[in-house]
């Protein structure tokens, strides 16, 4: 380390800002206790689609069709298998894996009537971004495709396996979308032109939003007051519970207070807790 570059004091993405913003005390049961979770079909499934709709930009544009799509769906789905055999286990029989698998089709399907992959060229998939700033709290995350126009304008685009929220709640889902803008200004100094969300679930819908700078520094300043809350739960030891709707798909309920338990002993904080794999998995937020 050079005496230029900033002593990093933890990370954030935008999934674990989430968990945060959500229960702090599900931050805690994911990031300083790393409890074990077990799979979900949605997050599996979404997983899977992402890897598709990857893959599905290695074939030449005029190659890009539903039924090349539909083709790469089930080698995805064995490859993953075969990294993680128990995903094998989500399903209580075959009649339900080919159910699941029939769903990811139609999301494919879906795909199609939003975007026409045969008139795009991404210039990144699955880009890996992480930015310092100045306080020494690292942005990193994973970006699922990055478009940058003839002019240099660039977009951002992240699939969504679920439905398109409703009004009161778009400026949820496009938190995401602000954070990886903020990361790529702060590396590379420019505002990307356009956010973009597809969705995949329900009727399928894109969501758009051009941010500009007022928006980013905003965005900054909420992720910075978040980390300063993780400290100090950090140092209190007090993670706090708050209940909602998500409770009923949470794989820690009997450690919850609210549901009568008792979280065990906060184990002790080591340097680079929070500075761990960069490695996308199945629980990351898609």
């Amino acid at each position: 380390m050079t005496l230029t570059e900033p002593v990093i004091i933890g990370a954030l993405s935008p999934s674990r800002a989430g968990d945060f913003m959500t229960c702090p005390l599900l931050y805690r049961f994911r990031v300083i206790d790393r409890l074990p979770e077990k799979p979900s079909q949605a997050a599996v499934r979404g997983t899977v689609v992402h890897a598709v709709l990857e893959r599905l930009y290695d074939l030449p544009a005029p190659r890009r069709s539903v039924a090349a799509a539909l083709e790469l769906l089930e080698p995805q789905w064995e490859r993953l298998l075969a990294e993680e055999p128990a995903f094998g286990e989500m399903f209580a029989d075959d009649a339900e894996q080919v159910t699941w698998l029939g769903q990811a089709r139609a999301m494919l399907e879906r795909y199609f009537t939003l975007e026409d992959p045969t008139r795009l060229e991404p210039a990144e998939r699955e880009l890996y971004v992480e930015a310092v700033l100045a306080g020494g709290l690292m942005l990193r995350g994973y970006i699922d495709r990055l478009d940058v126009a003839p002019t240099g304008e660039v977009r951002v685009v992240d699939y969504k396996t679920g439905s398109a929220p409703g009004p009161d709640f778009e400026a949820k889902a496009l938190f995401q979308m602000k954070f990886y803008a903020l990361v790529l200004w702060r590396l590379r100094g420019s505002i990307p032109r356009l956010l973009q969300l597809v969705y995949l679930g329900g009727g399928g819908e894109v969501l758009r939003y051009a941010p500009d700078e007022a928006d980013l520094v905003a965005t900054e300043r909420k992720v910075q007051a978040l980390w300063t809350a993780i400290e100090r739960a950090l140092e209190s030891g007090e993670w706090r519970s708050r209940p909602s709707r998500l409770c009923d798909w949470c794989d820690h309920k009997e450690l919850c207070p609210e549901f009568g338990g008792t979280p065990p002993p906060v184990p002790a904080r080591q340097p680079g807790d929070t500075v761990r794999s960069r490695r996308r998995s199945a629980t990351d937020e898609l």
